[in-house]
This record gives structure tokens, sequence and C-alpha cells, in this order.
């Protein structure tokens, strides 16, 4: 079959964007929302299970017409952030959103107070919803009165998720200059990254050097969005809600213990010295006395020929099939069902995802493919992603979709069996080198990239709240930077305005430290596939198919992973040390 990158179709969720359309299910959203509100003066310590189930009941169909039109108008309006109809579309659903989430809010507050004796009573007959109730009670310490949740509620629509709306619109907007083979160049946020991990040393240098160029001209609007952003989170989480610091809010959102966290910070912290021997190594590969940080994810190969998607797709779907032929299929079916946009296109929100909706149908997967080797990984792990979705789709949907840390486990492990796939019966040293030192590149972006860039959103939110200035946390940001490289990276003046580049950073505050466990996890994971071969998989697939359905600590203790030893996560960096052994014997091969 013969892929071609093209806008991906939304029919699945709504037919048409007419209005008419639109406000027909809105309506029948309305309708759902209505008889969860009947169930208000029922509850009582003493309710029936059976009372108890058909409010579950009502509530989860509620909640799949709410993800329908959201990821609809969401949806519609990452395939063209300029457009105005889509904007104002989104911002309509989201009040309306809002205005729905205060109605049924009585529910989660009265579950929250409910005895400890009662709650467990019901929780027996809930079935797959029991970790969904029983984590929602791990925030009733934190939880205000329905007044004051309300207005939360409310403002956050014309607050954050509008701060993180402008954000979007005005990054998106952006277009880039570059000069190549003597023609000047405009360009998309991808297409221009597709320089910045080319083998051209003044390209990558002149395409870093334009990222930062257009966005810090914009630094003071953008660090007072982020100010903003920040203030809030620290306002109604810290000061309000009580959480004993702002990274502890995503904590209890991935039902994982602060000291778990921690751990793991402090173990990419202690290890900064193994990616450093590996960008030393690097610079030996490139020529170089020391590498600069436009070189770092530079190939070592020299230049690279462009992929075709077609061949990408392909190339990702048999790495899937060889694996397992039912992962391979669900991968097929995303595509199959036209829920893919790969084109690259002025307005289209930038980078990649994968968003899944609704249990049984396939996910969308948003793609910017510009033709370079490193697409074909992010091909293959935004399709992680999707298999992941999908194996859990017979939850409901409120259990479906993993907690963030586990959520980058397929995708995770899906690029290092594409990478695994690469090498496979591959003898030439050359290449082989090339492979791996791409796998390096890739699990230092995901592991110690990710780590450190936690480590900095503890630092910019106490920043933040000291009134420090935009130039002075770009300073602190370039000082992070360079602890983090030491003497194996040269950090040039420009990367103080990275903090900014950065969507997560404002949209999902500390989010970033799921890709390090993800990836650190998948190590382990790895490590024992290969340990195990064909028996690991059916293990592996279960992991997966929980979902959301239960809590991360049982599910890996189940596996025989242990996270709170730091001997466990210690061991993901052995991995990587290894890797780094292999390169340094094709580099004595070569010789």
């Amino acid at each position: 079959m013969t892929f071609t990158a093209t806008r991906w179709k939304l029919d699945a969720l709504l037919p048409s964007t007419d209005p008419e359309v639109v406000e027909k299910a809105l309506k029948g959203f309305e309708r759902k929302v209505k008889k969860v509100e009947g169930y208000r003066k029922a509850l009582k310590k003493t309710l029936a299970a059976k009372d108890f189930n058909a409010l579950l009941k009502d509530y989860e169909a509620s909640s799949v017409e709410a993800y329908r039109v959201y990821a609809f108008a969401s949806l519609r309006f990452s395939a063209d952030t300029q457009d105005q109809a889509a904007m104002a579309l989104l911002g309509q659903i989201q009040q309306r959103m809002a205005h729905a989430e205060n109605r049924v809010l009585f529910f989660s507050l009265w579950w929250k107070q409910l005895d400890e004796r009662n709650a467990a009573r019901l929780m027996k007959t809930a079935g797959d919803l029991a970790y969904w109730l029983e984590e929602m009670r791990h925030f009733k310490p934190h939880t205000l009165s329905e007044a004051e949740e309300k207005i939360v509620n409310l403002k956050n629509v014309n607050g954050v998720q509008a701060l993180d709306t402008i954000y979007e619109a005005i990054t998106n907007k952006y277009v880039f200059t570059l000069e190549v083979n003597g023609e000047k160049k405009t360009l998309t946020r991808d297409a221009l990254q597709g320089y910045v991990q080319g083998a051209d040393p003044d390209l990558r240098a002149a395409a870093y050097q334009e990222l930062y160029r257009v966005y810090s001209a914009d630094n003071t609007v953008l660090a007072q969005i982020y100010s903003h952003i920040v203030r809030d989170w620290h306002t109604e989480n810290v000061e309000l809600r009580h959480f004993k610091s702002p990274i502890a809010v995503r904590n209890l959102a991935n039902d994982l213990p602060d000291a778990v966290v921690e751990t793991i910070l402090k173990v990419i912290a202690n290890n900064a010295p193994v990616f450093q021997r590996y960008f030393k190594l690097k610079a030996r590969w490139l020529g170089l006395e020391r590498l600069r940080r436009y070189d770092l994810y530079a190939p070592v190969g020299g230049a690279q020929k462009e992929i075709s998607y077609d061949t990408a797709v392909n190339m990702v779907l048999d790495t899937f099939s060889n694996f397992s032929p039912r992962v391979g299929d669900l991968a097929r079916q995303v595509f199959d069902a036209g829920h893919v946009d790969a084109e690259i296109r002025h307005g289209k929100r930038g980078g990649a995802f994968c968003a899944g909706v609704l249990p049984g149908v396939a996910p969308w997967v948003l793609l910017n493919y510009t033709g370079k080797p490193r697409d074909v990984a992010t091909v293959a792990h935004e399709m992680g992603h999707a298999i992941h979705f999908m194996l859990s789709g017979d939850h409901s949907i409120l259990t479906q979709s993993a907690s963030l840390p586990l959520a980058e486990t397929a995708s995770v492990f899906s690029e290092i069996l594409l990478n695994e796939k690469l090498l496979a019966g591959e003898t030439d040293p050359g290449v082989r080198r090339d492979v791996v030192a791409k796998m390096l590149d890739d699990t230092y972006a995901t592991v110690g990239r990710q780590g450190f860039f936690a480590m900095w959103e503890k630092l910019a939110h106490a920043l933040v709240r000291q009134g420090a200035t935009a130039d002075e946390i770009a300073a602190q940001y370039l000082e992070q930077l360079k602890a983090q490289f030491g003497d194996a990276v040269e950090i040039s003046e420009d990367f103080k305005w990275e903090w900014i580049v950065v969507p997560h950073f404002y949209s999902t505050p500390f989010y970033v430290y799921a890709y390090s466990f993800g990836q650190m996890l998948v190590l382990a994971l790895y490590e024992q596939y290969r340990r195990e071969g064909e028996a690991f998989k059916p293990k592996y697939l279960k992991l997966l198919s929980y979902g959301g359905s239960k809590a991360p600590m049982d599910m890996l203790t189940e596996a025989g992973i242990n996270i709170k030893s730091a001997r466990f996560w210690q061991g993901a960096y052995d991995v990587i040390s290894r890797m780094i052994d292999d390169l340094e014997a094709l580099e004595v091969t070569k010789a």
C-alpha cells in the first residue's frame, strides 16, 4: 500500500464543521449532562450500589460526548492555528465544557468527602472504574468548596487556557528564513528543524540562530505569558489547594510519590557525565575539538538522504508487525481511518502528537513530515502512542488512557524496535556507528534533556515568584545549560532563549519528566525483552492493555519493577553507558 502525507479526517467525531452539526452535538451533550444532574438529590452515604453504578454509567456517557466535541474543536485548531473560525469554536467549546463541568462537579465533591467504609463498599461493584474512583479520592486534601471549584473552572477558560491558546497562535504564525546553497528559503519551524539536525555545520548553526532570533524578538511577550501561567499555577495549587510544591501537583496527577520523582531527577543530574562522555566521543567523530550546542544532534554519517513518507510508514508498520502482527494491524488502522495529518503547511501546529479520544475509534496522529531520517523515528514514536491507546480499548473512556509517565512506554519502545530493525544483520561498522549514535542522540533528548527541563521548571517557577525579569530568567537558564554539559559542549549565548521555545512549559507544567521516566523504564523493559525473547511479548502487551485502569506502581510491581529504587533507574544509565562502549569499540575497529 502507498501512503501519502495528507490532512486528517475528523468525521469520526462530527460529520462536518457546519455550525448546525456542532450545535446538534452540543445539545446531545447537554441532555447527558442534565441526566447526570438529576442524581444530585439522591446522593447520600447509604446510596445503593445499583443506583451508584447507574450514575457512573450516565457520567461516562456524558464524558464520551464531551471528549467527542472537545477533540473535534481542538484537532481542527491544531490543523490550522490561524483559522479564526477554528479558534472561535475552540473558545466556545471550552466555555461550554467549563459550565458543564461545574454542573456535574457535585459528584466528585461528594465522592471525595464520602467516608472510607461506604466508598470501599461502592468501589467493590464499580468494575473498571474502581481505580478512577480511588485516584479521585487522592485529591481530597486539595479540593476546594463547590463554589470555589466552579470559579476556578470558569476562570481557567479565560485565564491559563486562553494564554496557552495565545502562545500557540503567536508561535505557530512564525516563519523562518534560511539561506541554503545561495537560495533564501521561507520555512515553518518543523522544516527548519531538518537543518538543525542536518549534516552541514554552518546550516545547523544558522538554523538554530534563526529559531532563537524569531522567538527572542517576542521574548518579552512570551516570557510574560509564561510568568502569568506560572503565577496562576502557584496561586491555585500551592496557595489555595495546599500542594507542597508546584511539581507535586503533577506528581499526584501521575499517581507517583514525590520521592520517586525526586529520585529520578537526582539520578539524571548525577549521571550528566555519562552523556558528556558521549558528546566528547561524538566531537571526535565529527572532527571537532569540542562539540558546539549547535552540533548536538548532528548526524555522524555525513549527508543523509531524504526518506519518503511512504517508505517511512511502511518501515514502521513492518517493524510493528515483526514484533507482533496484532500491533502492526492496530497501527495500520490509524492510517486506514485517515486519522494522520502529516503535511507541512503554514499555520499548522508544529511538532507531533497522538490524540486518543474515544474507545473503539482510531486515535488521531499529527506529524510534520519533512523527509529527514529522524522523522521516521517520530512516526514510530507517535504510532506507539496510538497502539497503546488501542490496546487499552476495552476500558472505559475514564480509564483507557495511561498516566503521563506510562503513556511514553509504547512510544519509546517502538523507537527502539525501529532501531533494532535497522541494526539487524548490519555488519558495516560505519552504518552501525551511525545507527547507535542516532539512538544515543534520541536517548539524550528523551532522558537527559527532558530531565534537566524538569529541574529547570522547578527553578523557573521559583524565579517567577521572586519577580525575575525575562532577561534574568534567560541568564539562569543559560547557567543551567552550562552546568549540564560541563566542558563537553560549547554553549552559545542564543540558547538562553530555549525555554520560551518549549510548548510543554506553557501548556502542561512539569509534563516533561514523563519522557525521562518512560525512556528509562523502556530501557529496562528492552533489556528484559533481550533476555526473554518471545516470552516477554505477552507481558509487555498486558502492561499496555491496562491503560489507566490501574495504579502505575501496581502495574510496574506486577512486572517486577521497583520504581522507588535509585538502583533501578541507574540501570538505565548502565544501558546507555554500554551503548557508548559499543560506539568506542566501533571507533577502534575503524582505526
